[in-house]
């Protein structure tokens, strides 16, 4: 059987920092997967773990909970029967539900596959001094379905936020283990901690998501002779846009962190080709974390999430300019 866990979190909470800290600490002997979910179509999160060591599937284009159906049970029957891993780590995207992922991992056609151990929900202890963030279903139901919570960023954290997380806790008179970490750093050990079984998870809300393109099993890619692409795509009030780039388009350094620094939107994620190699961008609000090595990426890819409707085309009018080849 497979060691299961799954690892959620609303947008920018840190999940894939922190499975790139679990992988790069698994013993050196077990095989571990990842089934990785995004809101947007270009596959960013699948970008950032490819030189983890880990078997990457990705669903790209939405919530695991939205589909459910075919791609995602094809994605993790092609992982557990195919790769046999010691471990799989399912990351939801950060607007994704977790009652029918946890549904469908303890249905009874997965027992002799699966050994579901403690889910983790990343927590910007921020987040929840946002009106919007906290009102939002997905975001409660996380850490309602979750066994522990990380408390991410505790570098970011102050006063106001590590009260908010206080007065939630006391609230919702929760007894669960809080880890308090800085980008992601949490032990191993904490992933076989067993899951609660007396839990009642609240229903997933009703919502849709559209899109500029059919989803499928992986991430975008490009066909032959195109140089670039664009994808669209919409859900629960979010926006998102993504961008990927053949291999031999590299970008001037500086105006791209330039540019994902300044633009309007509230999150910005991606791995570039530079002069130098690459660049991995993340961006959540004013929280900006770059970093740069001498091996380059196969392509380039960036998205960007908003809020509110976005008109993508200015953005991506001043992204163009910044191309060097």
């Amino acid at each position: 059987m497979t060691k299961t866990n799954l690892i959620t979190g609303f947008l920018g909470s840190g999940k894939t920092t922190t499975i790139l800290h679990l992988l790069a600490n698994k013993p050196a002997n077990e095989r571990w997967a990842v089934l990785v979910n995004e809101f947007g179509e270009v596959g960013i999160d699948g970008a950032l773990l490819a030189d983890s060591g880990a078997v990457l599937k990705e669903i790209p284009g939405g919530c695991m909970c939205c589909v459910n159906g075919l791609p995602m049970q094809v994605g993790l029957n092609t992982l557990l029967r195919q790769v046999k891993p010691d471990r799989l780590l399912i990351e939801p995207t950060g607007l994704g539900h977790p009652k029918q992922i946890l549904d469908m991992l303890t249905a009874e056609v997965y027992q002799p596959w699966i050994d579901l151990r403690a889910t983790l929900c990343l927590l910007d202890p921020r987040q929840l001094l946002d009106d919007r963030i906290r009102q939002d279903d997905n975001f409660r139901d996380q850490l309602a379905a979750c066994d522990i919570i990380v408390a991410n960023k505790a570098d970011r954290e102050d006063s106001a936020s590590r009260q908010a997380l206080a007065d939630w806790l006391s609230a919702h008179r929760d007894q669960r283990h809080v880890v308090a970490t800085t980008r992601g750093v949490i032990e191993n050990a904490l992933l076989d901690t067993p899951r609660a079984t007396d839990r009642t998870l609240p229903d997933s809300p009703a919502h849709q998501h559209s899109h500029s393109s059919p989803r499928g099993l992986g991430a975008l890619s490009l066909p032959e002779h195109q140089r670039w692409r664009r994808s669209v795509n919409q859900g629960q009030g979010y926006y998102a846009c993504g961008w990927i780039f053949d291999s031999d388009t590299v970008f001037d350094t500086v105006g791209v962190l330039e540019w994902a620094r300044q633009a309007p939107v509230g999150r910005i994620k991606g791995v570039l080709r530079i002069p130098e190699g690459l660049v991995r961008i993340n961006r959540q609000g004013e929280d900006f974390h770059i970093e740069t090595q001498n091996a380059a990426p196969p392509d380039s890819r960036v998205e960007a999430i908003n809020g509110q409707e976005t008109d993508w085309n200015p953005l991506q009018s001043s992204l163009l300019k910044l191309r060097l080849s």
